[in-house]
């Protein structure tokens, strides 16, 4: 502990006092203990962005005697013990041993652990943890990045907080740390996301199903007649018809969606005359928006197929398979109208993301203010707030979606075939007034608790499995 004591150039009353007054900050109603909420509450007013599951680490791993609660002879002995350890990690990357840690230090460390960085993103790193703007790192700001960081202090585990620390939120309830593009974990988040997407889609394919059959119908017709036209056309598989295609289209719109998002935030980060650094809730609104209309655009020709699939009619229970359908599509309409509906697809992404993200934000300050008092929103709370702007922004841009989805059902080639977007709206409300842009709503809305808790509940669970979280 001399060693430390040394480095950060302190003395032992001095750090005693640190510590105490640390503690102190903790225990804001002088009990004498710490608990988990004690602890989230604390870690919220240092302005570290974490949730309930790594304040629940830090009390289990500060709790010696497991009675859920912290002393400060317990929090004492935390913070040795994570002192030692933080100084042992950074002497062995101060190769030069000259009290601090270089950048070309730190590249070369986290290359040996495997950890590919590019200089922007190392520049990041170092900047979020040298508070002095110096361009090194001392021990003093090395222990303060990660003092309160539970796990053991591995290079790797170092390298993944500081991901988790720099989190950015597309509008979406999508989570993407900062250069996922180019680390190694890349593909670990994208499997995730994609399990998670696909088993989120099977569970709610048959209300999806649902959704795109009443959406097609323009005459007037019940949600119980339609299920028992689903039905007699095909059985029970008839409401998963398409997921297939569905499930396929999960990992590729990810990746697409990250990797432009990514791309995009650096162009806006650049155009602002800045290398680096957050573009702010508009452009990260433009950014997600822009990523989530490319990835539209990419994967749409399976869209299109996938609702094709769902609104065909069976002839004697045969149903045509994926090729033959697109060869079909490709023959007797040609390769534009794989994009037939395209542009009020695209026309709804960035109002939705607009709508979602205000109204998710809103819900949550909301939620801190006369839920919680104060205290940050955990993983239960931010899910509802999630579903009630999802819903929210779902519900404000459907019409665009019962626009496209029209567009993508009728074949060119057909007497009946709408004749662009202004004869879809215009013949909509000719026929079916202003409630026929509404039609499937309900199945829609019904998707959007199971979708998201599933989604929710199986990303958290491969992130586990994969060693993420």
């Amino acid at each position: 502990m001399d060693h430390v004591l040394s480095a950060l150039r302190e003395t032992k009353e001095e750090r005693d006092l640190r510590i105490r007054s640390l503690f102190s900050f903790f225990d804001s109603d002088n009990v004498g203990y710490l608990d988990h909420v004690k602890i989230e509450k604390g870690l919220f007013a240092m302005q570290i962005p974490v949730d309930y599951k790594f304040a629940r680490e830090l009390l289990a791993e500060c709790d010696g005697n497991k009675d859920g609660r912290v002393d400060y002879s317990e929090f004492r002995k935390y913070m040795d013990d994570k002192e030692l350890e933080l100084y042992r990690i950074f002497q062995s990357i101060d190769v030069e041993h000259n009290g601090c840690i270089l950048p070309e230090e730190l590249w070369d460390a986290l290359v040996k652990a495997g950890i590919e960085i590019d200089d922007d993103e190392l520049a990041r790193f170092v900047e979020h943890v040298d508070k002095d703007n110096n361009g090194i790192i001392t021990f003093e700001e090395w222990r303060n990045f990660l003092l309160l960081y539970p796990h053991e202090a591995t290079l790797e585990n170092i390298y993944r907080y500081w991901e988790r620390v720099c989190l950015v939120d597309i509008g979406e309830q999508t989570v993407i740390p900062e250069g996922i593009s180019k680390h190694v974990h890349a593909a670990k988040y994208l499997i995730a996301g994609g399990v998670a997407g696909a088993t989120s889609r099977t569970v709610t394919a048959p209300l999806d199903l649902l959704k795109v059959i009443l959406q097609v119908q323009t005459a007037r017709v019940s949600l119980g007649s339609t299920v028992r036209e689903i039905w007699k056309d095909g059985g029970i598989l008839r409401f998963f018809r398409g997921n297939g295609l569905n499930v396929m289209k999960v990992a590729p719109e990810s990746a697409i969606k990250f990797y432009s998002y990514e791309m995009l935030k650096n162009v806006i980060a650049r155009t602002k005359g800045e290398e680096q650094g957050d573009i702010g809730a508009s452009g990260r609104l433009v950014a997600g928006g822009m990523a989530g209309a490319v990835a539209q655009t990419a994967i749409y020709p399976m869209d299109l197929v996938k609702t094709r699939l769902q609104t065909h009619v069976s002839e004697g229970g045969k149903v045509p398979s994926l090729g033959k359908l697109s060869k079909e599509i490709w023959i007797k309409e040609g390769p534009r109208a794989f994009y037939k509906g395209l542009v009020p697809s695209l026309l709804g992404i960035i109002p939705y993301a607009g709508i979602d993200l205000a109204a998710y934000e809103t819900l949550k300050d909301l939620s801190r203010i006369y839920i919680l008092h104060d205290s940050e929103p955990g993983p239960l709370v931010q899910l509802g707030c999630g579903t009630i702007s999802g819903a929210l922004g779902a519900t404000c841009v459907y019409p665009l979606q019962v626009i496209r989805t029209r567009m993508q059902a009728q074949p060119t080639n057909t007497n009946a075939a709408y004749n662009g977007m202004s004869d879809v709206i215009r013949r909509t409300l000719n026929d079916e007034g202003r409630r026929g842009f509404y039609k499937g709503l309900f199945p829609n809305l019904l998707k959007v608790v199971p979708a998201a808790s599933i989604t929710y509940l199986v990303y958290e669970s491969m992130k586990k499995s994969l060693d993420l979280s």
